[in-house]
């Protein structure tokens, strides 16, 4: 068997890995289970009772996290000469159309977020094969593709988070860093929460909400107690 590391040990005495916590408590164990070095993520697991290859029962939306992210998100902006200024003013970190396009089609994705506008998705188009798999692809549904391109800019370095329900039925996403508080960590997941339960497809039966685990980059998943969550 192999010899448990010094935060092995130390993450053991104060987990159960088979115990369901209220949010609140999964809020602070997260931060006491973590011992990396940078800043990890705090990542919530959501398990639904869909079936993604029905179109009627796929979930995807948008939600403005209370407190941000705490990522330093890095934003394309894919338009029309006549709106570049506009982003750039917004904060976007590249702004162009063409030559982005291009290196794009060459490997290029130092970015995390594209927003483009209506005229120029003829062309942003031909870049699905590029950024769909990586779920980067402008989609109206989440608000990147918009003629607003200062507003789409600001609202998604303020913390808004776009989120999809991935083939095996799972929504995976980010809702904070684990230097926040853990009140911080419990607003964000609970404004995700609360709009992933007002999405629940008509078409979808049985139970909406089967598992919710929260974890950060390094950590172990802690199993979420349902009714501690409002709605649920």
């Amino acid at each position: 068997m192999a010899k448990l590391t010094k935060n092995q040990k130390a993450v053991q005495g104060k987990f159960d890995s088979e115990k369901e916590y209220s949010l609140e408590a999964a809020s602070k164990l997260v931060k006491e289970i973590t011992f990396t070095k940078f800043d990890s993520s705090v990542d919530v697991d959501i398990r639904l009772g869909v079936d993604p290859k029905k179109a009627d029962q796929m979930v995807r939306g948008v939600v403005a996290l209370p407190h941000g992210t705490g990522k330093d998100v890095r934003v394309l902006v894919l338009c029309t000469p006549d709106k570049e200024q506009e982003a750039k003013d917004a904060g976007a970190e590249y702004v162009g159309l063409d030559d982005f396009i291009q290196k794009i089609e060459k490997g290029w994705l130092e970015f995390d977020v594209v927003i483009t506008t209506p005229t120029v998705m003829a062309k942003v188009g031909k870049l699905g094969r590029v950024l769909g798999p990586r779920n980067l692809m402008p989609n109206p549904k989440s608000g990147t593709v918009t003629l607003e391109v200062g507003k789409a800019v600001k609202d998604i370095k303020l913390g808004k988070i776009d989120f999809k329900v991935d083939k095996t039925g799972i929504i995976h996403t980010s809702i904070g860093k684990v230097s926040f508080t853990p009140e911080k960590i419990v607003e964000n997941a609970n404004e995700l929460f609360q709009t992933i339960l007002k999405l629940k497809p008509s078409s979808a039966k049985g139970t909406y909400v089967k598992s919710i685990t929260l974890s950060s980059t390094m950590s172990p998943g802690i199993i979420i107690d349902k009714s501690s969550v409002n709605g649920i």
